[in-house]
């Protein structure tokens, strides 16, 4: 258990997060040994109507979705559906005969982007930036966010089709850059299990676990339990943000063309804690068994070499972490900068959702937020800082 004493800080630190505007409002776990041994929720999910952050608040997850898609990843390779080796070209053609930006031209790719490059994220495909590679992809997503609400949105496998057009920033597998494998992943998942992605997370993941406030949309009866996201107003407050972002409907309220593997799915706390809790039992929970024991710890695990790890070490705040099937995996406690366990490993997103599985401590952290550019905030690092402490 934690100490009042903790409890206290934890109280308090949130608090004051609040009144000075880091967050709108937050709720916060910590599930030890599976059993949930603190929570709490402080502030507001809708400042405008003052409605309160509740246990059932729905938050967007935005990279936290990424762990969701390479447990389902994980799904196919233990049932021998797919290899980590299988180039991404036999289920997207969009990929075969992929260039390489270098030095300002393109180049043939020296070997194919496979899964295994997905799931490590040292495919080259990044996120967006001044580079020919950047440009490809940020100009795909401004047609994918201007399609989105019309007569007629890119598709999740159409959509990576043309991702795979796109010139790699570099050899696949040469180094490590945060991007879009995830996605990538969401359209090899459709294409091998013949069913949409919502659809295989549904039947796979979420109805056995019993999450039943999580996917890519919302229905009308739950759309009031959906957080407001808030963004700096560069004047010491907060400003509702509304925008549509990396092919993802802010409003939440159609089901999407596009499923985004890496920043696409709903959650709430409860939800997103029988997701970790069933990968801190070895894939299993309530009997329930997503996957094997072998399959979970090969999952959990970093798989960068050397050189990748050169690119994921210019992540300054990861320091002391390295990178393994889209989360990131504490490999050095003694220069990380917080309190933390060996072994432990988790993701965030964009709007600040947060978890932490420690399996040396058996502890979890889940700390859910929605704040603009947020990924994992200094209060974040104190909240946990006070948990790992006191354990």
């Amino acid at each position: 258990m934690l100490d009042q004493t903790a409890i206290s800080q934890i109280k308090a630190t949130l608090r004051k997060g609040i009144e000075h505007n880091e967050v709108a409002g937050a709720n916060f776990m910590v599930i030890k040994d599976g059993r949930e041994i603190f929570y709490h929720e402080d502030g507001l999910a809708d400042r405008e109507a003052g409605r309160p952050i509740t246990r059932d608040t729905v938050f967007r997850l935005y990279s936290m979705t990424k762990p969701v898609t390479a447990t389902a990843v994980m799904i196919l390779v233990e049932r021998g559906e797919i290899d980590l080796f299988d180039s991404v070209s036999r289920y997207l053609p969009g990929f075969k005969n992929q260039k390489v930006e270098q030095n300002g031209e393109l180049v043939p790719v020296e070997r194919d982007t496979n899964i295994h490059d997905l799931l490590d994220m040292t495919c080259g495909l990044g996120y967006g930036g001044a580079s020919l590679s950047g440009q490809a992809t940020e100009a795909l997503f401004r047609e994918v966010d201007e399609r989105l609400l019309g007569e007629s949105p890119l598709g999740t496998v159409e959509f990576m089709n043309r991702l795979g057009e796109a010139p790699l920033a570099y050899q696949p597998g040469a180094y490590w850059s945060y991007g879009t494998s995830a996605d990538v992943l969401g359209a090899v998942i459709e294409v091998v299990s013949g069913m949409r992605f919502g659809e295989f997370l549904q039947k796979e993941l979420f109805g056995p676990l019993g999450m039943k406030d999580t996917g890519f949309w919302l229905p009308e009866e739950k759309r009031g339990r959906l957080v407001k996201t808030y963004a700096d107003n560069g004047e010491g407050g907060l400003t509702l943000y509304t925008g549509n972002h990396l092919g993802i409907i802010h409003q939440m309220d159609r089901d999407p063309a596009f499923e985004s593997g890496g920043a696409g799915l709903v959650s709430t706390i409860d939800d997103a804690a029988k997701f970790t809790t069933m990968l801190m039992n070895n894939g299993t929970l309530n009997g329930v068994q997503i996957l094997r024991p072998a399959t979970v710890a090969y999952l959990t695990t970093s798989t960068l070499n050397d050189q990748q790890q050169k690119g994921f070490e210019s992540w300054h705040t990861l320091t002391g972490h390295s990178y393994g099937n889209l989360m990131r995996v504490m490999t050095d406690t003694k220069t990380a900068g917080i309190l933390a366990s060996p072994g432990e490993y988790g993701w965030d997103g964009w709007l600040g959702a947060y978890f932490a599985n420690c399996p040396h401590d058996g502890v979890t952290i889940l700390f859910m937020i929605q704040k603009k550019d947020a990924g994992t905030t200094a209060l974040t690092r104190k909240l946990r800082n006070i948990v790992m402490s006191s354990l």
